[in-house]
This record gives structure tokens, C-alpha cells and sequence, in this order.
């Protein structure tokens, strides 16, 4: 189920982002049970707090990836991905574009199967480099907004 495009280049298979279809994202939403969410705010104000909320009570298992914080939404917080002592479906980012290469590397190194980048996270060589690694790569969307616009 990979999200991309592959071209010939100069005798070089070269990877290309492009956004996985609607019938893509309904059957990862089936498969996918935890997401470590990184930048989950512990303030019930902010974006990424409401949208983990509400994935939670979606039924799903959200790890929440914040330094300097103990729990958010009653889970135990991680100050990174690499201190996960376990795997994740997917990882899910609100942090800005900037931190997005570290983060798809830690991805990579983890050998995570997802990244969601959110709205406003934009960052099209990473894309390109998780899908390189046969990582199912969104960006750029709210993963609450298609949720609930394929799966209610």
C-alpha cells in the first residue's frame, strides 16, 4: 500500500510524494490501532490535544511524545520516538515543517509503517524519503477532519 509515485530519471528510480487516495486512507484507518502523536500538548486548548482526544475516544491507543511532560490524556508521555519502547502504527506530527526530517529518520530507524504529517506540516523531500521506505506517508491534513469524513 505504498502513496507514491515512481519515475525513471537518467537510469535512477526516483520516489515521488503524492497523497494517498480516499480508498488508501479508509483501509489504513481500518488496520491502524496506536499512534504516538509527537508535540501533543498537555493544554485541553490546543489543536493537538483536541485532535488526540478525540481519536482516543475513536477507540484508539494514543501515545502521547513530549519532553518534559509525564502523561497526556492519562497516558504516560515519552520525551522522543527513540525512548518508545515499543512499536506504533503510526506517528502522527504536530510539530512545525522544520523538525519533520529528524522525525522521518527516527521513523525510518524505528521501522514505523505510517507518518501523518498535520495540517501546515509540509515537508516534500521527508515525504519523499518515508515513502522511499515503504512508509505510508500523509501531509498536510488533519487526521481528525478524514476520519470523520471516510469512517462516520
Amino acid at each position: 500500500m505504498r502513496n507514491n509515485g515512481t519515475q525513471i530519471m537518467n537510469n535512477k528510480i526516483e520516489v515521488t510524494y503524492s497523497m494517498p487516495s480516499d480508498e488508501a486512507l479508509v483501509t489504513f484507518f481500518k488496520r491502524i490501532k496506536s499512534i504516538a502523536v509527537v508535540g501533543l500538548s498537555p493544554k485541553p486548548d490546543r489543536p493537538s490535544h483536541r485532535v488526540a482526544k478525540q481519536m482516543q475516544q475513536f477507540g484508539f491507543d494514543i501515545i502521547p511524545i513530549r519532553p518534559a511532560v509525564k502523561e497526556v490524556l492519562g497516558v504516560k508521555a515519552y520525551a522522543s520516538l527513540s525512548e518508545l519502547p515499543f512499536e506504533v502504527d503510526l506517528v502522527n506530527v504536530f510539530r512545525a515543517s522544520k523538525f519533520v526530517a529528524e522525525l522521518t529518520e527516527q521513523c525510518i530507524d524505528k521501522n514505523v509503517s505510517a507518518l501523518w504529517l498535520q495540517e501546515g506540516v509540509i515537508d516534500v523531500d521527508s515525504a519523499n524519503r518515508a515513502c522511499a521506505h515503504n512508509i505510508f506517508t500523509v501531509m498536510d491534513k488533519c487526521i481528525y477532519k478524514e476520519y470523520v469524513r471516510l469512517m462516520k
